[in-house]
């Protein structure tokens, strides 16, 4: 895979994703678009993933789901983070935008995350030679999905919208602390799970393939935060519209 692949593809998908903010006539082809360049850059990158990229020196063929595991793990924070952002700008100023944005982005994230921690299960077998672990980054990890998904839950029993979306922000952003302490839990104590890795420390092949890979996955991720944002605004729209004004009543004529 071309050393130049993951810059090209970042750049193309950024220009897309502001073409897409930026002119709502665009919209109704710019999603299909970055759709079918997300689906077609995992295809691509796990066939190269199989059969052209290099061995993991320590995990054998093991070590190529990497090529998955990471983008997953990686759009999980993604969403977390735009989460939390709209969380924040919503109790600043309260927009139903911002509302149903962070409700997006929350299950989407929660969606990338549950298939990470599948895929590390999966990797986990073999290498450590158990499905599951205590391991730090393991719990902090469920611990971290499991706000979110709480997060969702709150929201879908809470009735008045107001409430809802102010109560359900101002707890996300105490939860959003769940996220760095789940990205540093591998270097603030002793775990199974290997340390993030660096420029030093991958091939440089693997490196291309791991970074399109989650270019791809982040064409994938604002696609399908885009179509649930619909959906969040189409419940909004049902649950704040006011019921129509009755018409006055009509008094009837008295005849002389």
């Amino acid at each position: 895979m071309p050393k130049w692949a993951p810059l090209i593809s970042l750049v193309l998908v950024i220009a897309l994703m502001i073409v897409h903010a930026a002119s709502a006539s665009a919209r109704a082809w710019v999603w299909k678009v970055l759709a079918g360049f997300g689906a077609i850059g995992v295809v691509v990158v796990v066939y190269f993933g199989l059969f052209f990229a290099p061995r993991e020196a320590y995990m054998s063929d093991v070590g190529r789901i990497i090529y998955v595991h990471i983008p997953f793990v990686w759009m999980c924070m993604v969403g977390f983070t735009v989460n939390v952002v709209c969380a924040v700008g919503y109790l600043f100023k309260a927009n139903w935008k911002l509302d149903a944005l962070a409700e997006a982005s929350a299950e989407v994230g929660i969606f990338f995350g549950a298939c990470g921690v599948t895929m590390g299960s999966i990797w986990a077998r073999p290498t450590w030679g158990v499905w599951w672990d205590w391991d730090p980054r393991l719990i902090s990890t469920t611990v971290m999905l499991l706000v979110y998904v709480g997060y969702l839950a709150f929201r879908s029993f809470t009735e008045d919208p107001d409430r809802r979306a102010a109560w359900s922000a101002a707890g996300v952003i105490l939860g959003y602390v769940t996220l760095p302490i789940t990205w540093f839990s591998v270097q603030w104590w002793n775990s199974l799970h290997q340390r993030q890795s660096d420029s030093q420390t991958v091939d440089p092949a693997m490196r291309v393939g791991y970074l399109f890979s989650t270019v791809a996955f982040l064409a994938l991720f604002f696609v399908f935060v885009f179509k649930r944002y619909e959906i969040s605004r189409s419940r909004q729209s049902s649950a704040l519209e006011l019921p129509p004004l009755q018409a006055p009543a009509v008094k009837p004529e008295v005849s002389a």
